[in-house]
């Protein structure tokens, strides 16, 4: 698996909107796993945590939700901030979400063997 930044900025009305678009890269075991397994819906990462309640919470999270799957990194997912530096964080969040993502693909590729761990 392979995992494809791609950073751009674009004017927004008032200030300058960042852009990060990530897409990976898959054998073709991978994505017949992705298929057997059925994890194409599973969630990746997500900052829809605690965000209040009522009214001003269903708007936070409605504006600034972001929520990736597996297919949404098979596809392609864009994802549009305001701030540089949340740009940034959403870069290391999305490369920590693929990370454990990797681990997953690589567990389903080993069950009907043998795992052999040297010490």
């Amino acid at each position: 698996m392979k995992l494809v930044l791609q950073k751009n900025q674009k004017a927004g009305f008032t200030k300058t909107i960042y852009v990060l678009e990530a897409k990976v890269e898959l054998t073709d075991d991978e994505q017949k796993n992705i298929g057997k397994y059925k994890v194409g819906k599973m969630l990746l990462f997500t900052n829809m945590g605690d965000r209040g309640s009522g009214i001003a919470g269903v708007v936070s999270r409605a504006l600034a939700g972001i929520e990736i799957t597996v297919n949404d990194l098979v596809n392609g997912k864009k994802i549009e901030v305001k701030d540089f530096f949340q740009m940034f964080d959403m870069e290391d969040q999305i490369k920590e979400a693929c990370k454990n993502f990797k681990l997953m693909l690589d567990a389903m590729a080993s069950f009907g063997g043998n795992e052999i761990i040297e010490y």
